[in-house]
């Protein structure tokens, strides 16, 4: 499911993961063990985050047809007699 990230990104995630560690952990990391971090967060916590943007997204897509259902029924005309 995130294997979707152009080499370009995985870079820089990658990188991110060890300027982490160096920053908070004081500890270098290799690029391999960076990887094995990166695999670790793809396969066992980024499906928390995804499911939580579906969430976001459902939400904000029902607020849409909401508002758009309303313009709508503003636009109805009254029926003569």
């Amino acid at each position: 499911m995130f294997d979707r990230f152009n080499t370009e990104q995985q870079q820089q995630i990658i990188q991110s993961i060890q300027d982490f560690f160096l920053e908070e952990r004081d500890e270098e990391l290799s690029e391999f063990a960076a990887e094995r971090v990166f695999d670790f967060i793809k396969e066992s916590i980024a499906v928390h985050f995804y499911n939580v943007g579906i969430q976001d997204a459902h939400a904000a897509v029902l607020n849409q047809f909401s508002s758009l259902d309303d313009e709508l029924l503003t636009l109805e005309r009254p029926l003569s007699k």
